[in-house]
């Protein structure tokens, strides 16, 4: 393939006006020469106008009414002109490299490429552990496959994703529906129309601060809520689409991935008056946390054991000492050093798995 075809970064910003000129400079010093920056604005009241307009033709400005995530993806695709496309969120940032190395993995007939983002705090100090995992390998090649039969897959937030052009044209325009959800929309139908590339190293920075919409800087009922209506919007989308492409889903799909039921379980157990599925029952979640991952993951004997303890405790043990295992699971910069020590140890011991899945959604 040639290789100074055109990338388009599309960053869309509402707001961020202490975190914006850092991912504008970000798209603008890289390596790679055939870039183009398209910054959209939707509808920001801060400061963000005057940092923009200041950048003059270096980039491409669009200001819209608010309009959400979707609004804002759809407006920049229609004005870019790349045969790559990264849309870029206004708090996050690229490395240099970051084209030129997706560039370099390009092959015909792909869908997208995807990377690993380090993970930074609001000043951009490193939290020392990227999106996803280390141990947790990014999928690659035909990832329609696991898609269709778990209902997602190991990738990587939006700042993360390099998309051919011709795959995005099958689905865009985003609709309405999926205005706050539009990197979901893209992360579940993306790997519909290509093999998927993936590049084991960091290749940008999120960034976790209070405002984030999916960072868990602290764990809270209320993010495993939305956790939880993004997930069953995930798989309705999924179980829409995939048919029309001759794709069969099974009907359990919800319940095979082990990372959407722990999202469940979490949410119940910390607040099941508020919890969204009325129905569930801790044992009920318990088991078919256990099921999910004897029979649908990858994960090796240990890991199988730990996170099969992990549903055990936190189903069945008194809601005081099942939130501190929660809140070690999913925010790890919670972890007394004791638990970080012990879970080093059995890192060491464990072998990453190739297909062990937790929603995208659940990794931020």
């Amino acid at each position: 393939m040639n290789k100074n075809f055109l990338s388009s970064i599309i960053i869309n910003n509402y707001n961020y006006d202490h975190f914006l000129s850092q991912a504008i400079d970000s798209a603008l010093t890289q390596t790679y020469a055939h870039v183009e920056v398209i910054v959209v604005d939707d509808g920001s009241t801060d400061g963000s106008r005057q940092i923009i307009e200041s950048y003059n033709d270096r980039i491409v400005p669009i200001f819209q009414a608010n309009g959400k995530q979707g609004a804002a993806f759809n407006n920049g695709f229609a004005h870019s002109k790349g045969d790559i496309i990264i849309f870029l969120d206004s708090d996050d940032y690229l490395y240099p490299n970051a084209v030129e190395k997706v560039v370099s993995a390009w092959r015909p007939g792909i869908s997208k490429v995807h990377y690993r983002l380090e993970v930074v705090d609001s000043e951009g100090a490193s939290r020392d552990y990227a999106m996803p995992p280390a141990t947790l390998p990014l999928d690659t090649g035909k990832v329609w496959q696991i898609l269709v039969n778990q209902g997602t897959y190991n990738g990587v937030a939006t700042s993360g994703n390099a998309i051919a052009r011709a795959a995005l044209a099958k689905v865009m325009p985003i609709a309405a529906e999926y205005a706050t959800t539009s990197d979901d929309y893209l992360s579940v139908l993306i790997p519909l129309y290509g093999d998927v590339v993936a590049i084991d190293e960091p290749l940008g920075a999120y960034r976790i601060h209070d405002s984030n919409q999916w960072a868990m800087t602290t764990v809270t009922s209320s993010r495993f809520h939305r956790f939880i209506r993004h997930d069953l919007q995930r798989c309705q989308l999924l179980q829409t689409w995939a048919p029309q492409l001759g794709y069969e889903v099974p009907s359990d799909l919800y319940m095979r991935s082990f990372g959407r039921v722990w999202s469940r379980l979490a949410s119940l157990r910390l607040d099941p008056d508020q919890h969204p599925v009325p129905t569930d029952t801790r044992w009920q979640l318990t088991g078919l946390g256990i099921r999910a991952l004897w029979q649908y993951s990858d994960y090796n004997l240990p890991k199988r054991l730990v996170f099969s303890l992990w549903f055990l405790w936190v189903g069945l043990m008194p809601s005081a000492l099942a939130k501190p295992a929660i809140v070690w699971l999913f925010a790890p910069h919670e972890r007394p050093q004791l638990i970080q020590r012990v879970l080093g140890g059995l890192r060491s011991l464990m072998t990453p798995a190739s297909k062990a899945k937790a929603p995208v959604s659940n990794l931020h």
